[in-house]
């Protein structure tokens, strides 16, 4: 048997682009949609998963074969469009990160019981000592790599106190007494959408893992990625079961918080506090690696000054949340911008699988194509509504 290395960029990609995705939000969200589901949040999650899956294989097999980030690609199928995304993902990078450093102090508020926006500046001063070292990138992966086991091995105990009905959830998740296309769509926004779809696959650019030769090792890599996001969904989704499935109603203002508490006394709100917290700073570090790796096409200064412009970004992010107190007002402001980016991403992506002068010789699958215009429509129709 082959012995995994944890070492390898292929494997802090995986566990970049799965950390990126497991926010604040996300917590908020699975336990949500569990309240309301039941059981049947279960099949919502597996097509979702099947969904991440096909968005993530496109992007990552197309960037990674041409070796050039998704701005370039996007800049050479429409003149332009680079620069557009690239707008779009620093915008909603930005704002999301407000709210990531928000959720921050939220968890070192539960485990301290410091004030939310103290614990939000040591959290954003920790992420900006991480990107000034010399080392960021080695940082960053072991950064992602061992809050991602933490918040895994820490949820598990909590779902084995919660004691879900898991044949129930099993069942459910294949035969769902109702299904809701809204929830899925979200989940697949909330997994895959604005800036976490490029973080991985950027980060293997950085690796040198790129050409027709990686496309294999590219390919498990990004199904990683997306069975670490999902695995830690399934753990939370278990975890809220075994809760409401008793009867007990979660408290709105926090349901994710409310989840710990009742399923494992004062130690599960203390968990809590710890999950939150890895879960928020770690998507920071995601979002700016990300961000930033977009500027980069813009002017060689953001390649030259990378470090500068990474505490840039996080300084900026923590200063706004600070003045303004709530980011409520500004993820709700980028939202259904943030919304679109990856459909609009999508399809330039899939537009560019066809043309060699930017894949070379690779020959991306029709059936991953197809797979591709299903997130895009999903995508898009709730990108569209958020609008309305």
């Amino acid at each position: 048997m082959k012995k995994i290395n944890f070492s390898s960029p292929l494997i802090a990609a995986a566990f970049l682009m799965a950390t990126s995705a497991i926010g604040p939000g996300f917590l908020t969200q699975t336990a949500i949609f569990t309240n309301s589901l039941l059981a049947s949040f279960g099949f919502v999650i597996l097509i979702s998963i099947l969904l991440d899956i096909g968005a993530q294989l496109n992007i990552w097999r197309v960037l990674c074969a041409s070796g050039k980030r998704a701005q370039d690609v996007a800049n050479e199928v429409i003149p332009g469009a680079g620069h557009m995304l690239t707008i779009l993902v620093v915008i909603g990078g930005l704002a999301f990160n407000c709210g990531n450093l928000a959720g921050a102090g939220m968890g070192l508020n539960v485990l301290t019981g410091w004030d939310v926006k103290i614990g939000a500046g040591i959290s954003g001063l920790i992420a900006i000592l991480i990107f000034i070292n010399k080392q960021s990138l080695k940082w960053m992966d072991l950064f992602a790599k061992a809050l991602g086991l933490v918040m895994i091995a820490l949820t598990i105990y909590v779902v084995l106190e919660s004691r879900p009905p898991y044949l129930n959830a099993l069942h459910d998740s294949f035969i769902p007494d109702k299904i809701d296309f809204m929830a899925i769509i979200t989940l697949v926004g909330g997994t895959v959408g604005g800036y976490i779809s490029f973080a991985g696959a950027h980060r293997l650019i950085d690796a040198g893992k790129t050409g027709s030769s990686n496309i294999a090792s590219v390919s498990k890599s990004a199904v990683s990625a997306i069975l670490l996001a999902s695995t830690m969904r399934v753990l939370l989704f278990l975890a809220a079961l075994g809760v409401v499935a008793k009867g007990i109603a979660l408290n709105a203002s926090n349901p994710a918080a409310d989840v710990f508490q009742k399923a494992a006394g004062n130690i599960g709100f203390k968990i809590f506090g710890i999950v939150m917290w890895s879960a928020a700073i770690t998507s920071v570090v995601g979002s700016a690696y990300t961000s930033v790796s977009f500027l980069k096409s813009m002017h060689p200064i953001f390649h030259r000054k990378e470090s500068i412009v990474l505490t840039c970004f996080v300084a900026v992010s923590l200063g706004v949340f600070i003045a303004i107190g709530q980011p409520v007002k500004i993820l709700v402001a980028v939202g259904a911008l943030n919304g679109l980016i990856l459909p609009v991403a999508l399809l330039l992506i899939i537009i560019a699988s066809t043309k060699s002068k930017i894949v070379g010789n690779y020959k991306h699958p029709k059936w991953l194509q197809m797979f591709g215009w299903l997130v895009i429509i999903a995508t898009l129709f709730l990108g569209v509504k958020s609008f309305i």
